[in-house]
């Protein structure tokens, strides 16, 4: 039954420590297990399509390439981070979204604005750490298994446990669907789109694989290790290639210790790898494989009650071995960061700033700053600002043909201001922000990539929760304004493939075992091109889904998703997914 009262979850990306949602002076998203399994979601990107201020670009379906647009900004401008350990491609500068396994997922920190003062390279537009699921309390298995339309099947196992102190999870699991034809486009001499017509069903597969375990004793020491693995094979449409085998691992630990009574301390070192070779049918075409090594010491001083000041040192290592030749390979970057957040009467602020140090482009300096002034518990108002950038990727500076190894950092400046309240049943915010960004990384005259871009975005952001006895209503709205100020013929246009204005409306109602869910998502036009000459119009989908709770440990789910079969596109000539239809059994015992 949805409780009356909202509880406010902690959140530890916003800060790299550990703070509640109506303390951060960052625009916070938190999607927990609770979430996940009540939203009845097949993918990360489902899971997260009509978050405030986030907008999505799919190349085609399930498994498809998969972009993520945080307020305006880049999709390379959005840092992900999985149990605390960064992930994505070195070459594209981007994370593969697509390939993430929602059945290993416990809990998603959406965080917006600037990062890059407590993060590094990445952080424009904002970060998403996702976590895998844990464990704790007594030993439990569970499963899930389910089918629908376009020939899906999917099915998780696991079990979780560990006590009190403890906590461990193993867990697997696996997808296949034939999916649908990805892209319309049009073969040379007109091009268009994949620049291939093959009428064809364009599948995918994932099987994933994920442990992780730790223990907190009584001293105060906490260790917690884990790993996943995903491989599979997608299916597209491309006249070089047209199917990709895909293997994405990362695997970490992290070592808490309380040295002194007001000192506590956290190493945190993992790798990712993003492995992924292509083919043309069954003919081998290109391979590429990037590695990260990252590694970081984090000192926790609390200097008062409510004050503590945060100390560390980042390093990351990129490498990249492909069939593609590069000039370089690998590169190093060393950070230190330091933070202070304090507290006087009603206010709240923050003060970050870093420092990076990077083999290719040299030394680099970012801060940020917060003001929240809490009137009452009813109503609060926030300023801050912060300044950002991201590394040139190793495509943008190495790739053959057009890579350019004197580009610079692009980076940016955000001012925002907000204000939010909760009363007893409802908790709202509303964020207004200004972003520029120069040195953006773009083609120039002669197909080569530069420094020549400049970007304005403007945008609001609402979000709302509402919990009444057994009634739960969420609604998040988006304006927004990504301008082109390059100059030249561009000069003043949108970015292309963002949506200007989107609404989320979810309202769930439970009734004895029975729960009901229906969501109505609306994404405004948005444009394929720099020129803005190819519209992308707007679109509204309506979904709706069931559960039926047949005891306290078995579960019988039912969504049906763009129920009015809706035709729309995010990307130009790519195909999306008509009604959908996904049935459920699911096996959970109660802690």
């Amino acid at each position: 039954m949805a409780e009356s009262s909202i509880e406010v979850p902690l959140v530890v990306t916003a800060t790299r420590t550990a703070t509640t949602t109506d303390e951060t002076l960052a625009s916070v998203t938190v999607i927990d297990s609770e979430d996940i399994e009540n939203s009845q979601a097949q993918s990360i990107q489902e899971l997260l399509q009509g978050i405030p201020g986030l907008s999505i670009s799919n190349n085609g379906g399930p498994g498809k390439a998969t972009s993520f647009f945080m307020r305006g900004t880049e999709s390379r401008h959005v840092l992900v981070l999985i149990n605390g350990v960064k992930v994505g491609s070195a070459t594209l500068g981007t994370t593969a979204f697509q390939d993430i396994p929602i059945d290993q997922v416990e809990r998603i920190e959406v965080v917006r604005g600037p990062r890059s003062s407590l993060y590094g390279s990445e952080a424009i537009g904002g970060v998403i750490q996702i976590f895998t699921k844990k464990g704790g309390g007594d030993t439990r298995p569970y499963f899930s298994m389910g089918a629908g339309n376009y020939s899906t099947t999917r099915g998780s196992i696991g079990v979780s446990g560990g006590g009190d102190n403890g906590w461990y999870n193993v867990s697997a699991a696996g997808l296949d669907t034939e999916g649908f034809n990805s892209c319309r486009g049009k073969p040379f001499p007109a091009g268009a789109g994949c620049f291939t017509d093959e009428p064809d069903d364009d599948g995918y597969s994932n099987r994933s694989l994920s442990a992780r375990a730790g223990h907190k004793f009584s001293n105060g020491i906490e260790f917690d290790v884990h790993g996943l693995q995903t491989v599979g094979k997608s299916e597209f449409d491309g006249s070089f290639q047209n199917n990709s085998e895909f293997d994405q691992k990362v695997y970490g630990g992290s070592f808490k210790a309380n040295l002194l009574s007001r000192w506590n301390a956290k190493l945190l070192a993992g790798r990712s790898i993003d492995t992924s070779k292509n083919f043309l049918g069954k003919n081998f075409s290109s391979k590429f494989e990037t590695a990260r090594n990252t590694a970081s010491l984090q000192n926790d001083i609390f200097v008062a009650s409510t004050d503590v000041l945060t100390v560390g040192l980042d390093y990351q290592n990129d490498q990249v071995k492909s069939t593609t030749v590069y000039d370089e390979n690998e590169r190093d970057n060393y950070g230190g960061f330091a933070q202070y957040q304090g507290n006087i009467w009603r206010i709240n602020y923050n003060l970050a700033a870093r420092r990076d140090d990077n083999e290719q482009f040299g030394k680099y300096s970012t801060g940020s700053g917060g003001l929240r002034i809490d009137y009452l518990r009813a109503l609060w108002t926030s300023v801050s600002y912060g300044t950002a950038f991201a590394a040139p990727s190793f495509n943008n500076l190495y790739f053959p043909g057009f890579g350019n190894a004197n580009l610079d950092p692009e980076e940016s400046a955000t001012t925002e201001l907000a204000i939010g309240g909760e009363v007893p049943h409802l908790v709202w915010s509303l964020h207004g922000y200004q972003t520029r960004i120069n040195n953006l990384i773009a083609f120039d005259s002669f197909f080569n990539v530069d420094n020549i871009n400049k970007a304005e975005i403007i945008g609001a952001e609402l979000d709302l929760d509402i919990r009444l006895w057994d009634w739960l209503l969420k609604v998040g709205l988006t304006g927004l304004k990504p301008e082109n100020k390059s100059g030249g013929a561009d000069d003043g246009n949108i970015l292309p493939r963002r949506s200007q204005n989107s609404a989320k409306i979810d309202v769930q109602y439970q009734i004895a075992k029975w729960t009901n869910g229906l969501t109505v998502f609306y994404d405004g036009k948005r444009y394929d091109d720099l020129a803005n000459t190819k519209v992308l119009d707007g679109y509204t989908l309506v979904g709706m889904r069931t559960e039926i709770a047949a005891d306290e440990e078995w579960r019988l789910e039912l969504k049906i998703d763009n129920l009015m079969k809706v035709k729309y596109e995010t990307a130009e000539y790519y195909n999306q997914p008509g009604r959908t239809v996904m049935f459920n059994i699911r096996y959970s015992p109660k802690l």
